[in-house]
């Protein structure tokens, strides 16, 4: 049995905890520790009567200072768009061609576009505008619709297949599963396969689909399969491919068809911004 050492004269009440024959004291809290956690807690009542805190339904309270760091944000950005006011309007101003020779202006707009572009654009096109499956590699030069700086200025701003815009760019390939038999499908995608390069898996059935390929594709596509930018048409003779070239992709894209979508920027964008997105777009590397 442990034994418990007599409690001395002037010792604190203990918790009534033993452990081994060990007691706990139970020693007040120092003054100076209670004090500043009294004042916390004042400070915390203080600061959310004061300040924004307390979430509701669709907001938060706003505090009796009105203070919010959001309209600090939005203060910042409108100096900073009071400052930039000027060559912005220049820029909206300047025909597309142009900016190229004017140095500042140019270099301003390449480094506003970047940052339109990596707000707005990254999420489909990737940050370094190499694209994805479905969205347009940027950097190269095949162009669905010229790539020229009016024409992606155009499509920048209207967008492609929406509802939203009157203008936009507009293409509709047909699902050739409605209209071609299984087997048809395979020679036309084999033949497709062949104009690119590949090899497609029956050589023989690739060579019975150049017929239906010039029955079916080549008002769109060409006969050499070149494309065509005024439709949107893709060059099926290279290898660069939206969606993929290989051959189960090319059956799959000849059935189904496809109907990728961009919005239009100008209900998001000033003129300025789309202008300068469009340039640094055009300047990557493939803009003709």
């Amino acid at each position: 049995m442990t034994k418990v050492p007599p409690k001395q004269e002037g010792d604190p009440d203990t918790t009534g905890h033993s452990w081994d024959g060990i007691e706990e004291f139970d020693n007040p809290m120092p003054r100076w520790w209670l004090w500043t956690f009294y004042i916390t807690i004042i400070w915390g009542v203080a600061y959310t009567i004061a300040y924004p805190a307390w979430p509701l339904v669709s907001s938060a309270t706003t505090g009796m200072l009105g203070y919010a760091t959001r309209g600090e944000v939005a203060a910042e950005i409108a100096a900073a768009e009071a400052a930039n006011g000027p060559i912005n309007a220049r820029l909206a101003a300047s025909e597309l061609t142009e900016v190229a020779a004017d140095a500042d202006l140019n270099g301003y707009a390449v480094s506003a576009g970047a940052a339109v572009y990596r707000t707005w654009c990254t999420q489909c096109h990737g940050s370094g505008a190499g694209g994805a499956v479905g969205y347009p590699n940027l950097l190269d030069n095949d162009w669905l619709w010229g790539g020229d700086i009016e024409n992606i200025y155009l499509t920048v701003a209207h967008g492609i297949r929406n509802e939203e815009d009157d203008d936009a760019r507009y293409s509709e390939m047909p699902a050739f599963g409605d209209i071609l038999e299984e087997e048809e499908i395979a020679q036309v995608a084999g033949y497709v396969m062949q104009l690119s390069g590949g090899t497609p898996p029956d050589a023989e059935a690739a060579a019975a689909g150049a017929e239906l390929y010039a029955d079916n594709c080549s008002s769109c596509h060409g006969e050499a399969g070149l494309g065509n930018r005024d439709l949107g048409a893709p060059n099926l003779a290279d290898a660069i491919w939206l969606y993929g070239g290989d051959y189960d992709t090319l059956v799959e894209t000849v059935t189904w068809s496809r109907y990728g979508v961009m919005p239009p920027w100008t209900q998001r964008l000033s003129e300025a911004e789309i202008r300068a997105v469009s340039l640094y777009v055009h300047q990557l590397g493939g803009g003709e």
